[in-house]
C-alpha cells in the first residue's frame, strides 16, 4: 500500500498530467478549427485535411478518456479509496501506480479485466 508522502507524489504527477492533456485536448480542437477553415483546391487537398481532421479527433478522443480516467484517480485519492483495486480489494503495487497512476486495477485483476473486455 501507499503511502501518504507516495500518494502525494502520485496526485502531484496525475494533476501535471492532467494540466498537460487539458492544454493539449484545447490544442487539438484549435487544429481542428483551423483545418477546417483552410480552402481546398483540389482533392488531395481535401483529403489531407478530412484525415489531419481525423487524426486530431482521435488523438483528442484518447487524451479525453485519459482525463477522465486521471479525474477518477483525483477523486479515489480524495475519498481515501486511492491504491485499492476495485475488483478485489488489496492494495495495488507502488510500482504499478508509479508506471500508471490511475491505475484501478492490481495486475492480476487487470489482467482478466483485460480478457473479460
Amino acid at each position: 500500500m501507499a503511502n501518504s508522502k507516495q500518494i502525494e507524489e502520485l496526485k502531484n504527477i496525475l494533476l501535471e498530467r492532467k494540466d498537460k492533456i487539458s492544454k493539449n485536448i484545447q490544442g487539438s480542437r484549435d487544429s481542428i478549427d483551423s483545418l477546417k477553415d483552410s480552402e481546398c483546391k483540389d482533392d488531395f487537398d481535401y483529403a489531407e485535411v478530412s484525415s489531419d481532421s481525423f487524426k486530431e479527433g482521435i488523438i483528442a478522443n484518447q487524451q479525453m478518456n485519459e482525463l477522465k480516467e486521471i479525474d477518477d484517480a483525483l477523486k479515489r485519492i480524495d475519498k481515501g479509496t486511492y491504491g485499492i483495486c476495485e475488483m478485489c480489494d488489496e492494495s495495488i503495487a507502488i510500482g504499478r501506480l508509479r508506471a500508471k497512476p490511475f491505475a484501478k486495477f492490481c495486475t492480476p485483476c487487470r489482467e482478466i479485466y483485460e480478457v473479460e473486455q
